[in-house]
């Protein structure tokens, strides 16, 4: 199979995207660890699909495949990738598009700076949607990891995100950690582990060991369910800047059912083909 990529990334969070929309391409979960292989393939974090859309409201529909070749919910960075890679391809004249994923629709739009804003829908915090496995729900639950109890707020933001507050995102024990959480028996979806260190009101820093791809140098989303985690715990008030080791975005959510509101950069890197 011969296909066209472009390769792209927001702050860091690395993609290969491919055009489905004009032409079907059908890759199964052996091929797309090939093309995510950063020494035999390409190398990404993520594969983006570009498809059409099922939705009669949507523009196109979006499809997120981790490097281990799993199909997940949502991803925020390559959200902002995906309206990026539609426009520069001309498959739209939109600055604003109505996309469609496997958790619902989002609307990113590109900003007249070249930023793209995506509106990354409520979040939800109920544990049957997250899903968590526990009696009741609550602010924050106790984790038992081996040993250790941590604390976490967990929230869905179209995928499950823990996040725990760490004195140090350098000192953080992600990689010890990290794993366990993930694959933790109370997420039988598994999660992704948000490590938040609070600066101020309206600034942290985060790192986030991703469900399927290990620690990665941002993600969208945990940028946005660690926000929203802090503001619920009333130590962060919006809009709030989040630093992670690829950059900077800055996150906007206004309580109860408002959407969280995501702003970052979006950037081709190169393209390419490739026989698979």
């Amino acid at each position: 199979m011969h296909i066209k990529f472009t390769k792209m990334q927001g702050i860091g969070n690395d993609f290969v995207v491919i055009d489905g929309f004009s032409q079907p391409i059908n890759l199964n979960s052996e091929q797309i660890r090939q093309l995510s292989n950063r020494h035999f393939g390409i190398g990404c974090d993520q594969l983006l699909m570009v498809e059409k859309p099922t939705h009669p409201d949507a523009d196109f529909r979006y499809r997120i495949f981790n490097a281990d070749g799993g199909e997940v919910e949502q991803c925020g960075n390559g959200a902002r990738c995906f309206v990026r890679f539609v426009h520069d391809q001309k498959l739209t004249d939109k600055t604003q598009i109505c996309v469609e994923t496997a958790n619902g629709l989002i609307h990113p739009k590109l900003e007249d700076d070249g930023l793209v804003t995506v509106n990354m829908g409520s979040p939800r915090f109920e544990p049957s949607e997250i899903p968590f496995i526990t009696k009741q729900s609550a602010l924050t639950y106790q984790l038992s990891i081996e040993t250790t109890q941590v604390e976490i707020s967990t929230v869905s933001m179209g995928n499950p995100h823990a996040v725990q507050i760490v004195d140090s995102v350098d000192d953080a024990p992600l990689q010890t950690q990290g794993p366990l959480i993930e694959n933790h028996v109370q997420f039988p979806q598994r999660v992704n582990a948000g490590f938040m260190q609070i600066i101020n009101q309206h600034k942290i820093k985060l790192r986030v060991f991703e469900r399927g791809a290990g620690e990665t140098l941002a993600c969208g989303t945990g940028a946005c369910a660690a926000t929203v985690a802090g503001i619920r715990l009333g130590k962060l008030v919006s809009p709030v800047k989040v630093t992670m080791r690829g950059g900077d975005l800055n996150i906007s959510w206004e309580g109860n059912n408002a959407a969280v509101m995501m702003t970052g950069p979006a950037l081709s890197v190169f393209t390419g083909e490739i026989e698979i």
